[in-house]
């Protein structure tokens, strides 16, 4: 057995004391549960078409129920194995697994409230709390092993934010530049330039960045394409959003969004849309730090509230349609806490070494959309970071 494993397996049990939860229990059929096999370092080159179990307590041996067929896909982990061939033989190996555990954890929301973390069928619910032994969710648990960023991904991420926030600079020139020169720009030039600053960079993408100008700015999912896009104009609000990582194994992301004017002064009704936003994501900002310098506790739903109280107050809770951020990782959207009490309640708390987007908006229907976009890092020390910095403090005059 590697040493890397009975170390992994170490970390968990720890884990699972520091949480109070008597035992983590991985199951998966046919790849239903990707948790179970990333954290538990499944061989990438196993069959798995039956059902298998592993159960760490947070003390003791850990134990691990396989079928007949697949009788070794678990040998690469420690503990004491079971084998089943029957259904019956099935019941009475769980039985044999979770004897003496009054409560395990697993990839289960209860009513779905976290769906991103909710890999684990109602059936297979039943049939273990059918043993006695209560669920609750490892959704705090997963962060540890799925969110947390080490050493180097730090480092890489910081590189990455500021190539970033360089890239937004260069393409607001990019408008100015064309619009004096009086040369036609649309949604996807500006796009395409920004891809080329990411080749030339060594970062890429999983799907292509966003410039969204005047209405098309008020759908927070718009992305401009060759065949469908808009002209970019002197007189036009313009968003841009960005996110990328380095173009190499376990790289991380970051994401940023900025807002510009087509002009040489702002008119009032951006700035006035843009101080809210700002508002509300500084609001946000602050209630992390307060708990972090504090040592308190914070979940993801208290600082959706944060920002959302503030734009609320401000008369345009009606118009700020999303979450205000979400976990940060190898993929775009990772899988730590979100900032959302909107469409889901996160009450996932936000630890040390992770990160996530704080992004509140306002979407004014066939008008405008103003979001304003920072990444957060918790370090190792729970100090509060944010990278790509500076943030956007003013709405950019672009031909100023």
């Amino acid at each position: 057995m590697p040493h890397d494993v009975q170390e992994l397996v170490d970390r968990i049990q720890e884990t699972l004391r520091q949480e109070k939860i008597e035992g983590w229990l991985f199951y998966n059929f046919r790849g239903s549960n990707v948790f179970a096999t990333r954290i538990l370092d499944l061989p990438p080159h196993l069959t798995q078409t039956r059902r298998y179990y592993y159960l760490i307590p947070a003390k003791g041996t850990p134990r691990k129920l396989v079928h007949n067929i697949e009788q070794y896909n678990l040998d690469h982990l420690p503990g004491e194995r079971k084998v089943y061939l029957s259904w019956q033989s099935l019941e009475e190996g769980l039985a044999w697994l979770l004897n003496g555990m009054s409560s395990v954890a697993m990839e289960y929301s209860p009513r779905n409230a976290i769906p991103y973390v909710s890999n684990v069928d109602a059936g297979t619910v039943e049939l273990i709390r059918g043993t006695g032994v209560n669920i609750v969710s490892s959704a705090n648990l997963v962060q540890y092993f799925e969110a947390r960023w080490d050493h180097e991904q730090t480092k890489d991420n910081e590189r990455t934010a500021t190539h970033l926030r360089q890239i937004v600079d260069l393409a607001f020139g990019f408008i100015k530049q064309r619009i004096n020169a009086g040369t036609d720009t649309t949604e996807y030039d500006v796009q395409q330039f920004m891809l080329s600053e990411f080749r030339k960079r060594g970062i890429v993408t999983q799907s292509d960045p966003n410039c969204s100008v005047n209405a098309n700015s008020a759908n927070p999912h718009y992305e401009p394409t060759k065949e469908i896009h808009s002209p970019v104009r002197k007189g036009d609000f313009v968003l841009i959003d960005l996110w990328a990582k380095t173009d190499k194994p376990r790289s991380v992301y970051a994401d940023i969004t900025w807002t510009g004017y087509v002009g040489e002064k702002v008119p009032e009704e951006y700035t006035k849309v843009f101080e809210v936003v700002k508002g509300g994501r500084d609001a946000a900002l602050n209630m992390v730090r307060t708990a972090f310098a504090g040592e308190k506790e914070v979940c993801g739903y208290q600082v959706d509230d944060a920002a959302r109280r503030f734009i609320s107050e401000k008369g345009y809770g009606e118009y700020f349609i999303h979450r205000t951020g979400h976990s940060i990782g190898e993929e775009i959207h990772g899988n730590g806490a979100n900032m959302d009490n909107l469409e889901t309640r996160d009450e996932r708390k936000l630890i040390p070494g992770t990160s996530f987007s704080i992004e509140p908006g306002i979407y004014l229907p066939r008008k405008f959309g103003i979001r304003s976009e920072i990444d957060v890092v918790i370090s190792t020390s729970g100090e509060v970071i944010v990278t790509g910095s500076p943030m956007q403090e003013i709405l950019i005059p672009i031909l100023a």
